[in-house]
């Protein structure tokens, strides 16, 4: 194999890997936080019927995956500035699971969550600095969680 072709495949494995590490979290995420079908608590409005939650999930994660892949591609370091929010959120993202589901913790849950959304805000602006495509990849990350927080601030509301 000549160095181009060693190089193209290492590429395509790290892509692979990259994008596959948040799903991997989420499904450990969900793992530890245990049956969440299971839970019984009142909704707000405006709520999706819960098949909705892994399918867009999964989406995300796919997409903030393959924008941590670019940003890594670009700066070819796994541990810049951007990559290391990137992780952090992709921290919190796994414990607010486990702090509402597991421990139905459901106020806490919020703060995690706003949490999470100001990590992932500022590991847009980060991922935006070197590669425009990466910072747009994580734009419906932050839609679906600022949903998300609503939801989450109104199950703690109502029950």
């Amino acid at each position: 194999m000549d160095i181009s072709m060693k190089i193209k495949h290492e590429n395509k494995l790290k892509a692979a890997l990259l994008t596959a590490l948040p799903v991997v979290v989420g499904a450990l995420s969900a793992a530890v936080a245990g049956d969440m079908s299971k839970q019984s608590y009142t909704q707000p409005p405006l709520s999706p019927p819960a098949w909705v939650f892994p399918i867009v999930w999964t989406i995300l994660y796919l997409m903030m995956g393959f924008a941590s892949y670019l940003v890594y591609r670009d700066c070819d370091c796994l541990l810049n500035d951007a990559m290391k929010c990137f992780f952090y959120q992709l921290f919190v993202n796994f414990s607010w699971s486990v702090v509402f589901f597991r421990f139905g913790y459901y106020t806490a849950a919020a703060v995690v969550l706003a949490a999470l959304l100001i990590l992932t805000a500022g590991t847009t602006v980060q991922f935006f600095g070197i590669n425009k495509t990466a910072g747009k990849l994580m734009l419906p990350y932050i839609a679906w969680q600022i949903f998300a927080l609503y939801l989450n601030i109104g199950v703690a509301v109502l029950n």
